[in-house]
């Protein structure tokens, strides 16, 4: 068959559906185990490097993982303008956490991860892309549950990022994409707080869970807005959903996000600007049709809900 030379003898098989898969050649096998939470493999690839794969799904990898950390994390720390506390939910690989400490503003940045198993594999293994920042005095590091640590500190959170992994039938992230968990971040946000969660895939046939989470932001939240970026990792456009308690630049002009970026942030940003940003602002009409026109909600009864399962505990 034409074009089927390959350089790969082992294989990782993502579900999409029941129906469709995705194989991504694997060169290493750096690191595997069964948690309590998940099955965590580290593994070095040929196309994208080392990458993290949790449940069969990938989760990150070193050579496009900025297709994703950059609008993560920057449109929210944009949206608020002058962050100074922000957490970050889940994001093991800590590429999320390097991106906030960009923000000049930010004196404080807390990453509360539910694994230690998987951060510890992630500091040994993805240096390249979490660089060392927990190192950083402004960063710190929380084992335990998202739940409790919001309530514990309710109130107090400028910008709350939600790097989390999907929500698969029993993995630890199945209730945290719930009108529940949306309504608990939004009491623990001070005033003018911004809340974002990756929202997965947005094209068809996979985005009926996108526009439900993005209704569901939308049920707790005033302001709320979703987008998108390409990154080759996850196959498909992976989205966001963006609630705020103050409105938000929808229509921002670029040369004054450019300056704005300029005075606030320190490092290197390869993928978010100006012009960038107002391309995220526009998500397309079939994607907005689909928000608006569904009615279901995901609430901790009747959870938003992914192809394939996680590790029982």
């Amino acid at each position: 068959m034409a074009g089927s030379k390959l350089s790969s003898d082992y294989w990782i098989t993502e579900y999409m559906t029941e129906d469709d898969v995705h194989l991504h050649g694997v060169e290493q096998i750096l690191e595997f185990k069964r948690t309590e939470y998940q099955e965590m493999s580290i593994v070095r690839s040929k196309t994208f490097g080392t990458g993290l794969v949790l449940d069969g799904k990938w989760q990150v990898s070193e050579r496009d993982e900025f297709l994703y950390h950059e609008p993560l994390v920057h449109t929210a720390l944009y949206q608020h303008g002058a962050p100074s506390r922000v957490l970050v939910l889940g994001g093991a690989d800590g590429g999320a956490v390097r991106e906030v400490l960009k923000w000049k503003s930010v004196t404080k940045a807390v990453q509360v991860e539910i694994d230690q198993v998987v951060y510890d594999a992630c500091q040994e293994h993805l240096g390249n892309i979490h660089q060392g920042c927990f190192q950083n005095p402004r960063a710190e590091i929380r084992f335990g549950d998202a739940f409790e640590v919001l309530e514990k500190e309710g109130g107090s959170w400028d910008v709350i990022v939600c790097d989390l992994s999907d929500p698969l039938e029993d993995s630890p992230a199945m209730n945290l994409f719930t009108k529940e968990f949306f309504t608990t971040c939004r009491e623990a946000l001070a005033p003018g707080g911004v809340f974002v969660i990756q929202a997965g895939p947005v094209t068809p046939p996979f985005d009926d869970g996108h526009a439900r989470i993005v209704r569901t932001l939308g049920s707790v939240f005033e302001n709320v807005t979703h987008f998108f970026s390409c990154t080759p990792t996850y196959v498909v456009p992976l989205g966001f959903a963006l609630g705020s308690l103050k409105p938000l630049d929808t229509d921002p002009e670029p040369a004054k996000v450019d300056a704005f970026l300029a005075e606030n942030v320190d490092g290197e940003l390869r993928f978010f600007d100006g012009i960038a940003l107002r391309g995220l602002m526009s998500p397309p009409k079939y994607l907005r049709d689909k928000v608006a026109k569904g009615e279901t909600l995901s609430t901790l009864d009747d959870p938003a809900r992914y192809t394939g399962t996680g590790v029982k505990s």
